[in-house]
């Protein structure tokens, strides 16, 4: 392929590679001498923006703690009434409200992703001490992201926050942090590939209750559907409408092609609404991901009146959002220590966990283990002795799927973009944003920043990264034709970032469900978190910090055993006869 256009000539700095694997072996461990949160900036003025404006303000200076107000953001929407929030809520006021531990549990978790890092400060809220180990030296697990010599940052993917995350929006509050996340117009905006350069939206009013709301929004819409598809998506829907819970739950047999040709819906659904959806939700196509994950979407989305209704973080998510979860645990007598990593499990002859063995030689005991590391990596820390137990076996079916994230810094401040998410309707492309628009951290006013999420990936996690920013400008060239050319005669690009995941949120393809563990596990003291994990959420930020507070509870609802297991323990070690 020729990569001419992309010689060093015309792109300042080398596109850097951060692989899902990367480590440091020096252990390094945050306290709250060492490492201090960025400080929030004062929130945003409420008032309404018009629809379709752009963000407007200052560029924040490098190295300024605070970072300065560049937008103006729609108003946070009133989320605390609706079942889902109250119920997360009140998950959440359990474990400050638990029976305070005559001696705090020493629980030892791996893996400081959100997952690790919910399962740590709940633990922490509920009285006990949990040590949280990372083995990078990045907090955020898939929200890990990283600075660059210039001060900007990139990220392992582009984070959404929704309004149907209601343990990820409680923990916002918990941690007094809400106004960090900058909430968009509720619209869904996708490109039109058979008129470059043009969108299509998806308007919900706010005057209208869920699922009205949604209704309207796909009525109005007539560009990407016609009515007499309209109809005939309807009538496919009624069933999972009508039957619930139990009909959604029954489709994980059914890829989303599978399902919509079983249904009658057109093919020009799936063309135009449900690739761009299927992408955006698991990475993969209609034709490999189950229909399980996309029911569960709809209804969680459609449900709640301002369910689909998206903000971005204001910055970048190591420091915006996983330090006050860090400074959080911390408070409460909690640690977390990075380049940390596991390299064996060792168990008691009982097949109980001994301790965690690290890559530096050192051995880490305590009361419980948790283990919140993506699931590829877990199946590679399976002790021997659980690999034939059903509970781990299942787990051979969850396979992570790569994933590949693309900055680019053009120029020149492109036209044709949004202050939101956009979907892209590429071959080669899922979501993208121009976070110079959408985020005040990375805001700039001259110039613009891209960032895409680069799926189905496959085929490109080995390719080049020349490779791959010459075919997502070939792609952006369709999108921004008054803008972007392929060989950069418009737009030129000032240089860019590609961060590589071999294997991220496991592959939601059908059959999948029944493998999800319980978060816990047969073996006694020994307890599973991550997004994969049994949960009514799908492989999600809001999957992850739920797994985690359910994680965290059945330690909690364990104390007592684990409290007594680790005192005879004690008591059979201290009763073993010392040699002369």
């Amino acid at each position: 392929m020729d990569t001419g256009c992309l010689s060093s000539m015309n792109i300042t700095g080398a596109a850097q590679v951060r692989s899902f694997v990367g480590q440091l072996h020096t252990q390094r461990c945050f306290t709250s001498s060492s490492v201090q949160p960025l400080k929030s900036s004062s929130p945003t003025s409420a008032g309404l923006a018009s629809l379709g404006s752009r963000n407007r303000g200052k560029k924040s200076r490098r190295g300024l703690a605070a970072l300065q107000v560049v937008s103006q953001d729609l108003p946070r929407p009133p989320l605390e009434n609706t079942i889902n929030y109250l119920e997360a809520g009140q998950l959440s006021s359990s474990f400050r409200s638990s029976e305070r531990p005559s001696k705090p549990l020493q629980i030892v978790i791996a893996g400081a992703g959100l997952a690790g890092l919910s399962t740590a400060k709940y633990l922490a809220d509920a009285g006990h001490k949990p040590i949280l180990l990372e083995a990078r030296d990045v907090l955020g697990g898939k929200l890990a992201a990283w600075k660059d010599e210039d001060g900007d940052w990139y990220e392992t993917g582009l984070h959404i926050f929704f309004g149907a995350y209601p343990n990820v929006q409680n923990l916002f509050g918990e941690l007094g942090i809400n106004d960090r996340l900058q909430w968009k117009e509720h619209s869904m905006i996708f490109a039109m590939p058979n008129k470059p350069g043009e969108y299509s939206r998806f308007d919900f009013p706010e005057v209208l209750p869920a699922p009205l709301n949604g209704i309207w929004a796909i009525l109005k819409n007539n560009e990407m559907l016609t009515w007499p598809e309209k109809v005939k998506f309807a009538i496919g829907l009624l069933p999972a409408m009508l039957g619930g819970q139990a009909y959604v739950e029954a489709q994980d047999g059914l890829t989303v092609s599978e399902w919509m040709e079983k249904q009658g819906v057109p093919d020009r659904v799936n063309d135009e609404v449900f690739i761009a959806m299927s992408k955006a939700l698991n990475f993969i196509n209609p034709d490999e991901l189950s229909m399980q994950c996309i029911l569960i979407a709809l209804n969680r989305f459609l449900q709640e009146k301002h369910g689909s209704k998206m903000a971005f973080l204001d910055g970048n998510p190591p420091e915006r959002l996983c330090m006050p979860i860090v400074n959080h645990i911390q408070s409460l007598g909690g640690e977390v220590r990075l380049n940390s990593r596991i390299k064996k499990i060792e168990l008691n002859p009982d097949g109980t966990v001994k301790h965690f063995a690290l890559s530096d030689g050192t051995q880490i005991t305590g009361d419980a283990y948790v283990c919140a590391a993506p699931v590829d990596i877990f199946k590679l820390l399976v002790p021997e002795q659980w690999r034939e137990i059903s509970y781990f076996k299942r787990l051979d079916k969850l396979v992570g799927v790569p994933v590949i994230n693309v900055h680019i810094w053009f120029d020149r401040k492109l036209k044709n973009t949004y202050d939101h998410l956009l979907f892209s309707r590429s071959p080669l492309l899922s979501v993208y944003a121009d976070m110079s628009v959408a985020c005040k951290e990375y805001y700039d006013p001259d110039r613009s920043m891209l960032e895409l999420v680069f799926a189905p990936a496959e085929e490109w996690i080995g390719r080049s990264d020349a490779e791959i920013i010459e075919a997502t400008m070939q792609e952006l060239a369709k999108l921004f034709p008054d803008e972007i050319a392929a060989d950069q005669s418009k737009a030129k690009i000032r240089k860019y970032h590609v961060v590589k995941t071999p294997r991220s949120v496991y592959k939601t393809i059908p059959d999948c469900e029944p493998c999800r563990p319980l978060q816990r596990s047969p073996i006694e003291g020994f307890y599973l978190a991550g997004d994969y994990t049994k949960q009514k959420y799908l492989a999600s930020m809001e999957g992850a910090v739920l797994s985690g507070k359910l994680c965290a509870q059945s330690i909690v609802q364990d104390s007592k055993l684990l409290s007594r297991r680790s005192q005879e323990s004690l008591k059979t070690k201290s009763e073993v006869p010392v040699a002369s």
